[in-house]
């Protein structure tokens, strides 16, 4: 989506220290081919896999205040599979990047994190 990242550079180059941004992929240099003008970005391989997201995003947010373990993200990915089915029903089916499916799903998922946090 180079279009997306276009903007988080400008907002983050607009805004210094509001934004934090980070680039996935999952091969190594196949960005530097579509995406020349991010050299020197330490681009996160992930593998194409979704534990290589969660590891990649367990480095990204190092520095981050709530660094969340790689176990809590599989954990909550977890849930969000097992109630995917019943929310695309309740949105009328459908694609998970659908507005409404995809709205009920950052909720939930912002609601297993805090479960999550309050254990």
């Amino acid at each position: 989506m180079p279009f997306e990242l276009g903007l988080t550079v400008a907002w983050d180059k607009l805004n210094p220290g509001t934004h934090s941004w980070f680039v996935m992929e999952s091969q190594s240099r196949r960005v530097l081919k579509s995406l020349s003008d991010l050299a020197g970005t330490d681009v996160q391989i992930h593998n194409g896999n979704v534990n290589g997201v969660f590891r990649e995003l367990a480095n990204s947010l190092v520095r981050a205040e709530r660094q969340p373990p790689v176990q809590e993200m599989q954990a909550i990915y977890r849930a969000l599979q097992q109630r995917l089915p019943a929310i695309q029903r309740q949105a009328g089916g459908g694609s998970v990047y659908g507005a409404r499916t995809f709205h009920e799903l950052r909720l939930l998922a912002r609601a297993l994190a805090r479960e999550q946090t309050s254990t």
